[in-house]
């Protein structure tokens, strides 16, 4: 990631090929994040004594609090995860432990690592693969290698067959000639749905007794295999398929051969640490308020107390090592409605210094987020009824129509945002999609007469719940 060529106005302007409005809430993260680049470049004394400010966002759902802080992840190419509130626990209840946050960024950041390596060893890896092939279809007469591992004895590793003989002169032209012509053929495709018989690792594991019953059992339970990896042989199966697929799959088995993975597990902890994102949602649900007489209640303040040293910053022990979470990232996000951010503890509160309140979307937004955004909803349907055949034409007064009763339908029902336009746009659809198979290779406009006609009975009805929610 070349992250001196993200400056804020950049991050603005990517953010905004894909999500509409909000532009306080872009230019906080986009400065937040910057922050971090300005940060990697001081002495590193100087680093550890600065901390990232961490965001609380407000605002009705569906108006882009997620998406912002996913899309600039991706944009990024941090580790970023997102969390429910709700889903936690105070220590002492059955349910998720906190740190299990902190455990999925570093598992996301170990999956970024190993795949950008896989990828920087892949060509390597083809060749092996292709060798492996080769060895399957026309291999070398084996030695007896006698027995090298005495767990073989137990896990079926050992080869006890006869010596075999060493090959002639004349017999192993012959090999390497049969050889490289199949290597001819590989190269060329010519083999491609073939059927082989190829041996590789078996990567499930024997079941084992795991520790139950427990707050956080979860992240308790431990992979006996994966300490006795080192120990015990690989274990391998033969399986069939065709030449196409078993290529994926050695080249799979032998870029994972190339790659440390102890480099892999250093890198993905810096990463977590350094640049990880941890997004949080529905925030507002572990605060106090006007319904703190009834549900859950009892662990809400519990569930705070023990994210606040977490977000703080605390050391969480995962199975790649230990992980400081005092330069991670912290977005949390609610709407608010029923408590307030003040409802949150103090020493919680004084952990997001920034805030971000997000606008409700108005009938101009649905518009635009219909038309402007990078693969938008209204491209979205166009390509999938394309796959059938069907040129799908949206009128400019249909979009506006979708995008009013959009904006209607949301204040006399629940506000959802935008997630409404899906159900708009199934609605307005059905007919068509259902239809499309017989439609093929023909042109359907929608007009906004058209629209109106889906929708007005819709939009008319009293009980206007049991249709459009």
């Amino acid at each position: 990631m070349d992250e001196a060529m993200w400056t804020p106005k950049k991050i603005v302007e990517a953010l905004d090929r894909h999500i509409v409005g909000q532009n306080e809430a872009k230019r906080a993260v986009a400065v937040a994040l910057r922050h971090r680049w300005q940060r990697s470049r001081l002495a590193p004394d100087l680093q550890e004594e600065i901390t990232p400010k961490n965001i609380l966002m407000i605002g009705p759902t569906g108006v882009g609090k997620t998406e912002v802080a996913r899309r600039l992840a991706k944009l990024l190419k941090v580790p970023f995860v997102k969390v429910e509130a709700t889903k936690f626990t105070e220590v002492g209840y059955v349910g998720r432990d906190v740190d299990a946050m902190v455990r999925d960024l570093v598992e996301t950041a170990v999956r970024m690592v190993k795949e950008e390596r896989t990828s920087s060893v892949e060509d390597r890896a083809a060749r092996l693969a292709e060798e492996r092939i080769v060895d399957t279809l026309a291999p070398y007469p084996k030695e007896n290698r006698g027995m090298k591992n005495p767990f073989e004895i137990f896990f079926g590793g050992g080869d006890r067959s006869e010596d075999q003989t060493v090959p002639d002169q004349g017999e192993r032209a012959r090999i390497e000639q049969d050889r490289a012509s199949i290597r001819k053929r590989l190269q060329s495709g010519a083999m491609e749905q073939d059927w082989i018989e190829i041996e590789v690792e078996d990567t499930s594991m024997p079941s084992l007794p795991m520790m139950g019953g427990m707050p956080g059992r979860d992240e308790m339970q431990m992979n006996f295999g994966e300490m006795f990896q080192g120990l015990l042989p690989r274990r391998t199966k033969r399986r069939k398929m065709t030449v196409a697929e078993a290529r994926k799959v050695l080249i799979q088995e032998e870029a994972q051969k190339l790659i440390d993975t102890d480099d892999v597990h250093t890198e993905a902890i810096w990463r977590a640490e350094q640049q990880g994102i941890v997004f949080i949602d529905e925030f507002d649900k572990i605060a106090g308020g006007g319904d703190s007489g009834r549900g859950p209640d009892v662990s809400r303040e519990g569930v705070q107390r023990d994210i606040l040293p977490i977000v703080e910053g605390s050391t969480v022990n995962t199975k790649y090592g230990p992980v400081r979470t005092d330069h991670i990232l912290f977005i949390a996000a609610g709407a608010f409605h029923v408590s307030k951010p003040s409802d949150l503890i103090p020493e919680l509160q004084g952990r997001f210094p920034l805030r971000v309140e997000f606008e409700a979307l108005t009938e101009q937004d649905f518009y635009r987020i219909l038309t402007e955004p990078r693969h938008s909803l209204i491209q979205q349907y166009q390509a999938l009824l394309g796959a059938e055949g069907v040129t799908l034409t949206f009128e400019d007064d249909a979009i506006w129509a979708m995008a009013r009763y959009a904006d209607r339908v949301n204040q006399d029902t629940e506000n959802i945002g935008a997630r409404r336009l899906h159900t708009i746009l199934e609605r307005v659809l059905e007919e068509v999609s259902f239809n499309a198979p017989e439609l093929a290779q023909q042109a359907i406009p929608i007009t906004a007469q058209y629209v109106e006609q889906r929708l007005a009975r819709i939009a008319d009805s009293v009980d206007i719940n049991r249709y459009i929610l």
